[in-house]
This record gives structure tokens, C-alpha cells and sequence, in this order.
């Protein structure tokens, strides 16, 4: 019985310096140094990305023509170069360095098939479809990596999750509505507290128009909102077509900027800021120039929905009030 325990002890640690060696990550095989992660990807082949986050974030890049859109924005055109310089970073990541062979080490890396940083799916012209995953940085600009299909992750440079953000503000121009300041003449505000305009004469210096004999303006509380105004950032593109759930059919405000410029041409623009959102308490916003519905910061577009006339105005100082005589005399 001593022998057969023996025989059977040895087996057992064999077994487990086996299965040892067989998860423990270690560096694959030599790999020639200029073997590309995805064989034979060229740039121009790939028509359509996903791109999706660690949380829960996701979007749709895809080629139309000789750009690129966001499909499920009505074809909202992407900021120039900036999905091509993510495709030629795609196409360029070599597999020399790989660090694992194992799938052991995935979810610890952050390249597991439901545990990433970024995951990138990108579609060819023949329909051939690839997912990337980036994991966590190795060191500065080196981001472990690995191709879909495969244990092995590598290092790779020149491709960081910085590069594949899935926000939509790091693919379009997010400046949505833009005039120059200086040209602005006129401006409407119309809000839930009333309707309040605002005119510049020709020596620069704003009014309101109504205004009473004991009132004095505040140029400046119009000032800050002329400069929001004339320089409008939005968060995301929404689409073309007009949604019920956007309440602009009675809008939280409307905003009319009257423009001239040095010709003495003039050109009126009219802003309409609809309903907020309870997820991030963004306003829809559609401007006369242009067919996209977008979102805008309440940051940026709360004063208009929530300005009041008194906002505009100079009040007076609050009186102090004169001491007693009783406190004057100090009994």
C-alpha cells in the first residue's frame, strides 16, 4: 500500500506542476517582429466601427462615401481625420510583444471577452468582421491588447483607449451653433417668465427695451448670455427627425440673435431649447441653421430657460438699517 501511495502522490504532484505550466502566463514563442495583429488589414478596408466601454457606453462609426458618419444620428458627419487616424492605428499594431498565452490572465489585463476597457469591432468592405479589446496601460502609450478569437494579448503601442472613446464628442465638431460676438445687434429671449429684448446701439452698448424710469440695465448678466449664444457647444448629435418626447412644440425658451456685418447686411438666427433630460439634465436644442436636433449642457442653456427680468436689471442696494438711539447710546 506504501508503494501504490507513493505512485499515486507522485501522479498527483506531476498533474499539478502540469496544469502550473500550462496556465501560467508567460511570453508566447518568438514572433517575427513585423507580423501584424489582424494579417493583411489595410486601413481603407474597414467600412463600419463599434466602439464600446467599460461602462456601458457605445458608439456606431460608419463610412459613407469618402466620410464618416454616426448611422444612428442620421448620418451626423464625424470631426475630419479623426476616425481615419484611428483606423490607420488599427491597421498599424504589430504582434511582437505578446505577454500571455493564456486566458487566465484576461479579465486581470481588462482584455476578457465582458471584462474591457474598450472594445473595437470593426467591419470590412467584404463583410469580414474583427474585434480588438484594449485592456490596461503596460506603461506610458504601451496598452495590452488583444485580437478576438485569440488567448494571446500583447503589448501594443501607438493605440491607447484614449483613442477609442465611446462618447460622441470625441468624433464630431461639437460646435453646433456659432456667430461672430461682435456682430451681434439684437437679441430675444423668450422663456416661461416673460419676453425680453435687447438692442446695441452703434457706439457697442446694449439696452433693454421697456425699460422704466427707476430701472437701471445690467449689461453684463446680458453680456454672459450673448457669449454662450454666439458660441454654442453641444454634447451629442440626436438625428434629423423632430420626437415627441423633445418638447419643442412648446419649448422651455427661444432665443433670436439679430447679426450685422460690416457690409450692413443683417441675418437673424432663432434657437429653440426644448425638454431636459432626467438622465443627465440635458436640453434638446435645434437651431434654424441647421436640420440636426442635438444636446446641449444644462450648464450651458439653463439661463436661458431660467432668467427673469430682475436678471437683467440693477438693483438697488438693500438699505442698512440706521442703529437705535437706545443702541447709540449704548444702554
Amino acid at each position: 500500500m506504501n508503494r501504490t501511495n507513493q505512485i499515486l502522490s507522485a501522479v498527483l504532484v506531476l498533474q499539478i506542476v502540469l496544469a502550473a505550466v500550462a496556465f501560467w502566463p508567460r511570453p508566447a514563442a518568438s514572433v517575427a517582429s513585423e507580423e501584424s495583429l489582424f494579417a493583411g488589414l489595410e486601413a481603407d478596408q474597414i467600412v463600419r466601427l463599434t466602439i464600446s466601454d467599460a461602462d456601458s457606453n457605445q458608439i456606431q462609426l460608419a463610412r459613407s462615401g469618402a466620410e464618416w458618419v454616426l448611422p444612428e444620428a442620421d448620418d451626423y458627419p464625424t470631426a475630419e481625420n479623426k476616425v481615419s487616424e484611428l483606423l490607420d492605428k488599427i491597421a498599424g499594431l504589430k504582434a511582437d510583444r505578446a505577454v500571455t498565452q493564456t486566458s487566465g490572465s484576461h479579465s486581470r489585463l481588462q482584455v476578457a471577452d465582458d471584462d474591457f476597457s474598450r472594445l473595437i469591432e470593426f467591419e470590412l468592405a467584404d463583410g469580414t468582421t474583427h474585434r480588438l479589446y484594449l485592456g490596461t496601460a503596460a506603461a506610458y502609450q504601451v496598452t495590452h491588447m488583444r485580437a478576438g478569437g485569440q488567448d494571446e494579448v500583447y503589448l501594443g503601442s501607438g493605440l491607447s483607449t484614449a483613442d477609442a472613446n465611446a462618447l460622441p464628442s470625441n468624433w464630431v465638431d461639437t460646435l453646433y451653433f456659432s456667430v461672430t460676438q461682435d456682430q451681434v445687434v439684437a437679441l430675444t429671449l423668450e422663456n416661461k417668465n416673460g419676453r425680453f429684448e435687447f438692442e446695441k446701439d452703434d457706439a457697442g452698448t446694449w439696452a433693454i427695451k421697456d425699460l422704466t424710469g427707476d430701472e437701471t440695465f445690467n449689461e453684463n448678466n446680458l453680456k454672459s448670455l450673448v457669449s454662450r449664444v454666439a458660441s454654442l457647444q453641444m454634447l451629442r448629435p440626436l438625428g434629423k427627425e423632430m420626437q415627441g418626447d423633445y418638447g419643442l412644440e412648446e419649448p422651455n425658451a427661444v432665443v433670436t440673435v439679430v447679426t450685422r456685418d460690416e457690409e450692413g447686411n443683417t441675418q437673424t438666427y432663432t434657437l429653440r431649447v426644448g425638454a431636459q433630460s432626467e438622465e443627465d439634465d440635458s436640453f434638446v436644442v435645434i437651431s434654424s441653421e441647421s436640420p440636426y436636433y442635438v444636446r446641449v449642457s444644462s450648464y450651458t442653456v439653463a439661463d436661458f430657460v431660467e432668467r427673469v427680468r430682475d436678471d437683467f436689471l440693477q438693483l438697488p442696494p438693500t438699505p442698512v438699517p440706521e442703529p437705535t438711539s437706545e443702541a447709540s447710546s449704548g444702554g
